[in-house]
């Protein structure tokens, strides 16, 4: 058993604010040790991950427009057009193959191929010491491909799921900038639709969500969302939304932002104000409204803007993920159930789409 994690976003800390992910979570914390970081006290690192049994992680390259309600840092570039954000997103780009390049523990995953060497390295014949770890590449925000038919060029370089919007972008509206599918948007789809690419509902705006619902006839998940029920915002999502996303077959993924578990935690409250049990809550509470464990999933969003301090009591690190597994056991979910919330349901649509 293994652990896939349908968001992180590796390249943005790396490039932005200097976190090398080959580094130990202790290396970066003692390095950062005696400042106040923008994304909090980091939670992320290769060897932590692996220690965790992480064996896939969907690996962002996110950008950032002007036009967004609020600035994240200081230090990130906000893109003014859309050539800037394709410049931005190929930053990124390099720096995951670079990343894989150099270390042969990481590898890019593009292909059916390529999939099954990461998941044979973690059979219970192979040593520790060969375990890899698979990046398969997700653009969140959809403005660095400058027009629909150009997602050729990025589907050529490895991008295997695109999640059209952040806050709203030129294809759709988005978290707190409401609106539907533009013809862009629509356009885009349909192109996506022609590679069997994955579409990331999460952060799509709630028109835009149930228009792609009832036009994109490929593969649909929501890498990194948590139902309305915990938090009531257009962030997240309803039930309606959930129930719509499970009719397609979709899995969603439950971000362990304690501001996006509760209605009441602030920033700087202590991170006890959302216990461990809370993402037992969440990941219970779509297996019930759905009847089945097959459209939840872990979408971390470690170390997005928030760190170890704002994430649920008894989470330390990206280690910590696979405490999710036991707490599951103790709430007597069978062994299949908790396997398909810990890597079989996002593994599964890797399995529809990824070509040979």
């Amino acid at each position: 058993m293994f652990i896939i994690d349908g968001h992180q976003d590796i390249a943005y800390n790396a490039l932005y604010f200097g976190r090398d992910y080959r580094h130990s979570v202790g290396e970066t914390r003692a390095r950062e040790a005696g400042g106040t970081h923008p994304n909090g006290i980091a939670t992320l690192g290769l060897p932590d991950a692996l220690l965790g049994r992480v064996a896939l992680v969907f690996s962002t390259i996110f950008t950032e427009p002007i036009t967004s309600p609020v600035a994240l840092s200081d230090l990130t570039p906000r893109y003014k057009t859309p050539r800037e954000a394709y410049r931005y997103g190929l930053d990124q780009l390099d720096y995951y193959n670079r990343l894989a390049d150099e270390n042969d523990t990481i590898r890019l995953v593009r292909t059916q191929k390529e999939l099954d060497a990461v998941v044979e390295s973690w059979t219970p014949d192979k040593p520790a010491a060969d375990r890899k770890l698979g990046f398969v590449l997700l653009m969140e925000n959809g403005d660095p491909i400058l027009e629909p038919r150009q997602f050729d060029e990025w589907y050529g370089r490895g991008i295997r799921l695109v999640g059209p919007a952040w806050a709203a972008s030129r294809y759709c509206g988005g978290t707190g900038q409401p609106g539907g599918l533009t013809a862009e948007g629509e356009a885009l789809l349909d192109v996506m639709a022609s590679y069997n690419a994955i579409l990331d509902l999460s952060h799509m705006a709630e028109q835009a969500f149930l228009e792609s619902l009832d036009r994109y006839t490929g593969t649909v998940i929501a890498s990194h969302s948590n139902p309305r029920r915990f938090r009531a915002t257009d962030r997240h999502l309803s039930d309606e939304m959930i129930l719509r996303l499970a009719e397609r077959g979709g899995v969603m993924g439950i971000v362990l932002f304690n501001r996006f578990l509760s209605e009441t935690w602030q920033k700087n409250d202590p991170k006890s104000g959302v216990p461990f049990a809370t993402i037992l809550d969440a990941i219970d509470y779509v297996c019930q409204l759905t009847g089945s464990a097959e459209h939840v999933g872990i979408g971390s969003d470690l170390d997005g803007g928030f760190g170890v301090e704002s994430i649920p009591e008894g989470l330390d690190s990206v280690a910590s993920l696979w405490e999710i597994g036991e707490g599951l056991r103790q709430r007597r979910y069978s062994e299949s159930d908790i396997e398909k919330i810990l890597s079989g349901n996002f593994l599964r649509k890797l399995r529809e789409t990824l070509p040979a």
